[in-house]
This record gives structure tokens, C-alpha cells and sequence, in this order.
């Protein structure tokens, strides 16, 4: 091998292994801000995903064990209110706390996990807003079934204690 072949295959495999090691640092430093914005109770969608069918049947076996561990925690929770399950736009106390703005993406066969009913306390509501809400409050794991029985719609809850 001649000397400048030589050198440009150990710049190359030096380049590599640099930004390897830079993305696995990165991506560790994200797995450690997750886990500690976890352990506070910072909980994200992507916190209570589970494996599940589109349209397939729920079971209580598919919650995870980090989801299991979020029964009767104290979380905050960011996302949208789902206006359409709204009877009214002030002085709410109860709505479907969703993913993202996007209601096409949240009717029949949307994922459960994309879904939580916020049930807020005794005196605290809320106003509809187009923007994202933090809802802080109890996490419970609470089946909520159509009423025809065909399916759930929702198998999340939070009893909301605050909605900013």
C-alpha cells in the first residue's frame, strides 16, 4: 500500500470512529436527560407507548413495566386538547389530552397510547387553547370503552391537579 493510500485509510477510519463515538455520546446524553426528566415525573408520549395492533384488541399485558410504574405517580404531561370532545371552550374539567394538533390523526383506530383523559380536580379548570398544555397530576391506568363495547378508545388517565 503506498504511504498516502496508507494515510487517507487511517484518516478515514479515524473520521468514522470520531463521529461514531460523538453520535453514541449525543445519543447517550439524551438517553440520561430522558431517564432523569423520567424519574420526575416529565413524561412524554413516547413514555407510555406500548405494542399494540392498529385496531387490535387492548390487553393489560401490553403496558410495559416503565408504564406500570407510573400508576398513582404525580406526572407532567405535554400535549394538545382534542377540541372535538369538548362541550364547552372555558371553565373545562374534563378533555382528551392528545400527541399533537393533528385531529385527523385521532378518531377511530388512533393509537391508545396517543389518547389520556385528564379529569381535573375539584376546583381547577381549564380554557380550550390551539396551543400545547402541560397537565400535572395523578397517572392512573383506567379503561375507558366505547359504548357500543367495540373497542377502547382510551386506557389513560390523569386526575389533573394543574393545566398551564
Amino acid at each position: 500500500m503506498k504511504p498516502i493510500t496508507a494515510l487517507l485509510t487511517c484518516l478515514l477510519a479515524f473520521t468514522v470512529l470520531h463521529s461514531a463515538t460523538a453520535d453514541d455520546t449525543e445519543d447517550e446524553k439524551e438517553r440520561k436527560t430522558r431517564e432523569a426528566a423520567f424519574a420526575r415525573g416529565e413524561i412524554t408520549f413516547d413514555d407510555i407507548k406500548f405494542d399494540i395492533e392498529k385496531d387490535g384488541d387492548f390487553e393489560k399485558k401490553m403496558l410495559t413495566d416503565k408504564v406500570r410504574k407510573l400508576e398513582g405517580k404525580t406526572v407532567q404531561l405535554r400535549g394538545y386538547i382534542l377540541p372535538s370532545t369538548l362541550f364547552r371552550e372555558t371553565d373545562i374539567n374534563e378533555f382528551v389530552l392528545v400527541r399533537d394538533n393533528q385531529e385527523c390523526c385521532f378518531g377511530p383506530g388512533a393509537a391508545l397510547y396517543d389518547c389520556v383523559i385528564i379529569n381535573l380536580v375539584d376546583g381547577v379548570t381549564t380554557d380550550f387553547t390551539t396551543r400545547p398544555v402541560t397537565v400535572k397530576g395523578k397517572f392512573h391506568f383506567k379503561e375507558y370503552l366505547y359504548p357500543d363495547n367495540s373497542g377502547h378508545f382510551a386506557v389513560f388517565q390523569i386526575k389533573g391537579t394543574a393545566v398551564k
